[in-house]
Parts: C-alpha cells; sequence; structure tokens
C-alpha cells in the first residue's frame, strides 16, 4: 500500500466582511468571564465576530447564551443563521477565559480544533478566530479535523474534515505558513498511524527519502548490508531478529546561503516493537505501532525546514528497526559494538530504543553541529513521571531549558528534567563500557538519558524530548488533539530550528 502526502482541506486568507463570504458555516469566538468577574457579567464575543454581531442586528451574544452557550474552554454551540448570514450555520466556541500570550494561541488552537470536529462533513467554513492569532487558527482548524482514512475501504462522508477554510483578518503568507506547519504535522501522525505491516523500515526510508526529494532534501540511506558493513551495531541488533531489515536515513537541508548554524536532528524509528526476547506483554503491545514517532517527527520538520526556507542547515539522522523475538534476535546478556567503538551489555531487549539512538547519536555528531536535538518515545517511565502529555526533555542545561520552553510556548507541554551523575554508575556493565539498563527500577527516564549521554561528544550542546506519552493519543479526542499519533514535538522542533535561525 503507498504511503502520500497527506490530503489537506484548502485554506485562504479572507479580508472582506464576514458577512460577505459564500461559505456553508461561520464560526465565532465566545470568552468566558474573567476570573475576577463577581457581577454576574457573562460571555463575551471574541475578537473578530463584530460584523456577524452585526448581522444580527447586535443581539447575537443573547441568542448564544440563551441557547447555553458559557465560553467555557472547547464548548460548542451551533445556530441556524435564518438569512442573517448567507452561510445556513453558526458555529460559536469556547475560547476560555482571556488570556496572552502562548496560553492564549493555545486557547485559539484547541477551540479551532474543537470546531473543525464540530463541522466534519461540512463543505466550506468562514473562521473568524484568526482575528485572535492567525497561526494558531489555521493550525487548529486543520489539525482538529483530520482524520486517517488510510486503511479504511470506504469513509464516512459526514466524518470527512472541512472542504476548504477560510480565515478572516489573515494575510494569504501567513496563511500558507501556517497551512505548511499543519501538513508536517499531520505527516507525522499519517506515519505513526500506518499500520505496523505496512510501515516496515524499508517503506519508511522510502517514504522519507521521497518526502525529502520533493522537497530538495539531499537523502542517504544505508540498507542493512551498509549498516553492518560500517559498524552500526545497535542498530542491525536490534534488528536482526525481524524479517524487515533495519534501515538508516539521513536527510539534509543546506539552508541556504544565509545558513550560519547547523542543527543535527535524530529520532527513534521502531516501526514496531513486541520489546523483543524481553517480550512485552500482550495488553496495550498494539500501540507500539507508534514507536516510531520520534523519527516520523524529526522527518516531517527537516522536509518543513526546506519548504520554510530557514537559513539554517539541519540534517536528520533516523535509524528504523523492528524489535522482533526470533531465533536471530538478539538477546539479554549480548555485547554489542556500537558506530564509534563503545561496548554494550544488552541487559533486557525491551530498551532497544536507545541502542539505535546510540549510533545514530554518533554518526550525527560527525557533522559537527552546533546543537543535537535527539527525540523518541523511549521510556514507560516517562508516563510515569509526567503523565501522557508532558514530554520530559533532558540534556545540556542550557539547551535543555530552550527547547523545553519552546515546547510549552507552542503548545507541546514539555518540562525540563535532570540528569544527575550518580546515575551513570548504575549503567556499570559487568563486562562491556555500559549496560543498557539499570538493575534497578527507579529514575527510568533519567537513566535513559544518562545513557544517551554517554554517546554525545563532550562540549556538544544537546537535548533529549522523551516523548513516549505526547506523541500518541491513546484516549478521545481534545482541541486540536485527534486520536492516534499526534505529531508532538513538530511544532517544538520548528520554533527552536527558527530561534536558531534568528539567534544562532
Amino acid at each position: 500500500m503507498p504511503i502520500d502526502v497527506p490530503t489537506l482541506p484548502q485554506t485562504a486568507a479572507h479580508s472582506g466582511a464576514e458577512t460577505e463570504a459564500v461559505v456553508d458555516a461561520v464560526v465565532v469566538g465566545l470568552h468566558a468571564p474573567a476570573a475576577d468577574a463577581a457581577d454576574g457579567t457573562g460571555p463575551a464575543l471574541a475578537a473578530g465576530a463584530a460584523g456577524v454581531d452585526a448581522a444580527f442586528s447586535g443581539e447575537l451574544l443573547e441568542l448564544l447564551t440563551t441557547v447555553g452557550a458559557t465560553g467555557k474552554a472547547e464548548q460548542v454551540v451551533s445556530l441556524p443563521t435564518r438569512g442573517a448570514l448567507s452561510a445556513p450555520r453558526l458555529v460559536a466556541v469556547g475560547l476560555g477565559r482571556p488570556a496572552e500570550g502562548p496560553k492564549a494561541s493555545e486557547a485559539v488552537r484547541r477551540a479551532a480544533g474543537a470546531a473543525a470536529r464540530t463541522l466534519a462533513g461540512t463543505g466550506s467554513v468562514l473562521s473568524t478566530l484568526s482575528a485572535l492569532d492567525a497561526e494558531a487558527a489555521v493550525v487548529g482548524a486543520v489539525l482538529g479535523g483530520h482524520r486517517f482514512d488510510r486503511h479504511r475501504t470506504s469513509t464516512d462522508a459526514a466524518a470527512a474534515p472541512v472542504g476548504s477554510w477560510s480565515f478572516t483578518g489573515a494575510d494569504a503568507p501567513a496563511v500558507r505558513r501556517a497551512t505548511l506547519v499543519a501538513e508536517a504535522v499531520v505527516t507525522a501522525r499519517d506515519l505513526v498511524n500506518t499500520a505496523p505491516n505496512v510501515l516496515v523500515p524499508e517503506t519508511f526510508a522510502a517514504h522519507a527519502v521521497a518526502l525529502g526529494e520533493r522537497a530538495g532534501l539531499v537523502t542517504e540511506v544505508l540498507d542493512d548490508a551498509g549498516l553492518r558493513e560500517n559498524g552500526y551495531g545497535g542498530v542491525t541488533g536490534v534488528g536482526k531478529g525481524s524479517a524487515n531489515p533495519p534501515r538508516l536515513v539521513r536527510l539534509t537541508w543546506n539552508g541556504g546561503p544565509a545558513a550560519s548554524k547547523r542543527v543535527a536532528l535524530v529520532g527513534k524509528g521502531i516501526t514496531f516493537d513486541t520489546g523483543g526476547i524481553s517480550l512485552k506483554p500482550n495488553a496495550g503491545m498494539a500501540d507500539m505501532t507508534s514507536d516510531m514517532g520520534g523519527a516520523a517527527a524529526v522527518v516531517a520538520t527537516v522536509v518543513l525546514a526546506a519548504k520554510l526556507e530557514l537559513p539554517v542547515t539541519v540534517t536528520a539522522t533516523v535509524p528504523m528497526a523492528e524489535n522482533m523475538p526470533s531465533s536471530t534476535a538478539y538477546k539479554p546478556g549480548d555485547v554489542l559494538t556500537m558506530f564509534g567503538g563503545t561496548t554494550v551489555e544488552v541487559l533486557n531487549t525491551d530498551a532497544e530504543g536507545r541502542l539505535i539512538l546510540a549510533d545514530a547519536i554518533v554518526r550525527a555528531a560527525q557533522d559537527d553541529p552546533d546543537y543535537l536535538v535527539e527525540t523518541s518515545t523511549l521510556t514507560g517511565a516517562q508516563l510515569v513521571a509526567l503523565g501522557l502529555r508532558t514530554a520530559g526533555v533532558m540534556g545540556s542545561d542550557e539547551l535543555r531549558d530552550r527547547v523545553a520552553a519552546h515546547g510549552t510556548a507552542t503548545g507541546e507541554d514539555a518540562w525540563a528534567m535532570p540528569l544527575p551523575e550518580y546515575l551513570r554508575g548504575e549503567l556499570d556493565s559487568r563486562v562491556a563500557d555500559i549496560s543498557n539498563v539499570s538493575g534497578q527500577r527507579f529514575a527510568g527516564m533519567l537513566l535513559a538519558g544518562t545513557f544517551l549521554k554517554e554517546f554525545v561528544p563532550a562540549g556538544l550542546p544537546w537535548a533529549h524530548i522523551d516523548i513516549a506519552g505526547p506523541s500518541f493519543n491513546t484516549g478521545g479526542p481534545r482541541g486540536y488533539t485527534t486520536k492516534g499519533g499526534t505529531g508532538v514535538p513538530v511544532r517544538t522542533l520548528l520554533a527552536f530550528l527558527e530561534d536558531v535561525a534568528a539567534n544562532g
């Protein structure tokens, strides 16, 4: 089954009055009363809704509150316009209490996503949320309405995404940029959601290369023979238990003539993880189709950097393997020689991601980057420590904090975590340079980061983003987050690259 570029709804800027648009529905925002509103003040129409309100003779807010609209975050209320607008339907969506900065942008994204789900099956929609934050309105609308239908033999037209969106108060370049960002997130989501019998290392590599070539990237692929010949002991060790041999893909955007900084991105590409000989329990194993979420994110990000023509050189190094139990699988007690020569004693084959990442980190560092950022669905301990929505960020202190701040600012919540020096002793091996897990069950997320640190050259600023929880939504849809792959942390990585391009 071919893996194609995702199909997105059409998006366009709309500079005229809201009432002039010939569409099937119009979206307005509604703020909940401020926290200190003690005088019985009700909800308020958000910026951008003035023209719509005028079409209702200034009575729109009264109509909405009559049918129960409160402005609560993501609450959606629909009304027939009965000729007041050319569109037959009006949708008001709650933004929650008024906020500023990143929280305000996130409120718009979530509101736009909630509206997009409610409007599934609608042909064309005009959104006034863009008067608040154009990029947030576009990204939220496209992502909130996203559906993954690749494996369905038929689709429900009533559940299809909105066919086209128009946005008031937004210029065309802003809408185009936001659409490219949303496209990158959808690309990552679709890769994660693709069934693991379809997305094996070979097909994943081919798709990544196809995406890269269409964006003008320099591409390179090492197959199983090339990996063995060049000493990638982590990738080949993990991959040798599968009938689908491993790959290592490198995609480079050269940044153009203005590029002065070089960033290395690394992402974990385990296309399915059974745990290997250290077999996982059956419960939840199907979710391990998402164990390549980090790889999907960095592939989508480097392609996005090229499409946005960011003046920074970006190289994604992506190891891909399938972790299976078989007569040829690596096993507890094996010693692997990693790319670069470090030996690792394997104590648990279900700690495989750090092994393929170690190879990729050493290779990525050979390009002499100014920064190295790696992301992976690395540990269940991340979920225990930080839950399902907050990524853990580790690494060199300054870059760790910088990346975590971008995660929070973009709405992809992240939290800086320490890598205490004393943890290194927990990874001492009886027979090799280092073991891949500790003998104790505490601080699993930090120990994984400590293992990766061993393969980062001294002096290279680096960050590791553990997205085990945030990259895959096992619950119901919320805001602009759909069930399944979320595309985290594409927007965090983009924000970091733009920061580097602007500030070094």
